[in-house]
């Protein structure tokens, strides 16, 4: 058991972020390194928690017209030759397959055998052979907009990986949708890029910028690039869903015509959309601290777990009997719309049953003792509030109380997010300022070391390149909700007209 002043995780953040980040996946046992290089085994209570992103998402998504279908894992390698920026943009992270079956080699081991004529790649994006299923669906305007959706896994064959950021195996959706114009698909680019922020601020208590991509940043064969980017506690930036609209680089590319109604032939407007696993890495940076992951109530993997306490098999039957009865209670209470998702855990292990919760970042720890039962009461402790802050409500209070306990937890955290970022956040003109405040530790004031910086940038990919080069910086986004406004470029000192946002990123 934990003692007084001691922290569950170590390191600390502050001692080592990026361990600090694999104990607290560890501890909380939301997933695990697999037996294959550079993949993930998700345990429940994480996949519990990518389940309730999903079914957010996937309502979002259906409210807007968006159907859900599924396309193959293997891609004919013909296909993402189709679109020549599309393809250079994912060959060094392309898994291909090659051979159809294994065989016994001279030495009795197997080997590969039975040529492919064409060699498929595993999926690393579907936009190629979803187009090629769009060009034999789609003939007229009649057949506009198609707005489809497919829950996939994915792979990228990632040299450095670290779980949920960066795998070479990940779980995630990709939009696709087809327009009879390019307003339509634009129009429909933005309006995922908003639910995107809407799953976000909104679910993940994660406070992000809704921005366009710069030309070196967007993905490639897109003609624009929209994404959400959020802070994490070491002051780097999260990119955690991307809206792209392709133009018509990709319908060209696939044959999706239809004829307009003027009977004439012309390529459809398409675009893509996608978030993934990653999302939950970003939750774990923004809101976790050293004791474990905190989960906002919205997408916890469970709401609130009671711990009955008890010294002798007459108190257990007793105090078992109470939790049984309140969590049934509790089951019938709708939060969101739902109901209440409810744990009980009457392990016999002492204080580290209560740590192994507060590790997994449940929102709401409720003891039940004899002394509970007699004053018809619960203990209860809240994740966001600290691991000796509990109070004693009584039971009717707590059961109609919970979901705006729920959604109290669920501001704090958001809150506690937003102000975090504004801390790290600065507005920023002068060069040498700039690279002090990506590079030294004695900057003044020292508590915004590193962070965000809004600063002008004259367009030029040159200057881009060269804040990448020196600082390991990159423009995250040009924010959408920011006007023109003329200054001078942080790297050259030509005339500028915008802002854009300079962060380190994952």
């Amino acid at each position: 058991m934990k003692k007084r002043g001691e922290t569950a995780i170590s390191p600390t953040r502050e001692e080592d972020y990026p361990e600090w980040y694999q104990q607290v996946i560890k501890a909380s046992d939301l997933a695990e390194r697999s037996a294959v290089r550079g993949c993930m085994v998700i345990r429940p209570w994480g996949y519990a928690l990518w389940e309730n992103i999903m079914g957010a998402l996937d309502a979002m998504f259906k409210a807007t017209g968006v159907q859900n279908a599924y396309f193959p894992l293997f891609i004919p390698l013909s296909f993402l030759e189709k679109e020549a920026e599309h393809v250079e943009g994912f060959a060094k992270e392309c898994a291909v397959v090659t051979h159809h079956r294994l065989e016994k080699g001279p030495d009795g081991g197997l080997v590969p055998a039975g040529l492919l004529q064409e060699p498929l790649v595993v999926r690393p994006t579907s936009e190629t052979i979803i187009g090629d299923s769009f060009s034999r669906w789609i003939s007229s305007y009649r057949d506009l907009p198609i707005l489809i959706n497919q829950w996939a896994n994915v792979v990228r064959w990632e040299l450095r990986t670290r779980i949920f950021l960066r795998t070479s195996e990940f779980l995630w959706q990709e939009g696709h949708t087809a327009h009879a114009s390019a307003e339509e698909a634009i129009e429909r680019t933005l309006l995922m890029l908003d639910i995107y922020a809407r799953l976000a601020e909104e679910y993940l208590a994660m406070p992000v910028i809704k921005g366009r991509k710069s030309a070196s940043e967007r993905f490639p064969g897109a003609v624009d690039t929209f994404s959400i980017e959020s802070m994490m506690q070491d002051r780097k930036a999260l990119q955690a869903g991307t809206s792209h609209f392709l133009g018509q680089n990709f319908a060209r590319a696939s044959g999706i015509t239809f004829q307009n109604a003027e009977e004439k032939e012309e390529y459809a407007w398409t675009t893509s959309w996608g978030s993934s696993t990653r999302m939950i890495g970003g939750l774990i940076m923004t809101h976790g601290d050293d004791n474990g992951i905190i989960l906002p109530p919205r997408v916890a993997s469970a709401h609130a777990v009671l711990l009955p306490i008890y010294r002798s098999d007459k108190e257990k039957a007793e105090v078992m009997t109470y939790a049984g009865n309140l969590a049934r209670e509790l089951q019938d209470v709708r939060y969101h719309d739902a109901p209440l998702r409810i744990q009980i855990d009457a392990r016999d292990t002492g204080g580290a049953r209560n740590w192994d919760w507060i590790k997994k970042g449940i929102p709401l720890r409720v003891e039940i003792g004899p002394r509970d039962i007699t004053q018809n009461a619960v203990y209860l402790g809240r994740r966001d509030k600290g691991n000796t802050d509990k109070v004693s409500l009584k039971r009717e209070a707590f059961i109609g109380e919970v979901p705006r306990i729920l959604d109290e937890i669920q501001k704090n955290l958001y809150e506690r997010a937003l102000a975090y970022r504004k801390a790290y956040t600065i507005t920023l003109d002068d060069r040498d300022g700039f690279y002090a405040f990506f590079t030294s530790k004695n900057a003044d004031p020292p508590e915004i070391h590193g962070g965000f910086a809004f600063s002008h940038w004259c367009g030029s990919q040159d200057c881009e390149a060269k804040i990448k080069d020196d600082l390991g910086v990159t423009i995250r986004c040009i924010p959408l909700d920011a006007g023109p406004e003329n200054g001078s470029c942080i790297c050259c000192g030509n005339a500028s007209t915008e802002r854009v946002v300079f962060a380190k990123a994952y």
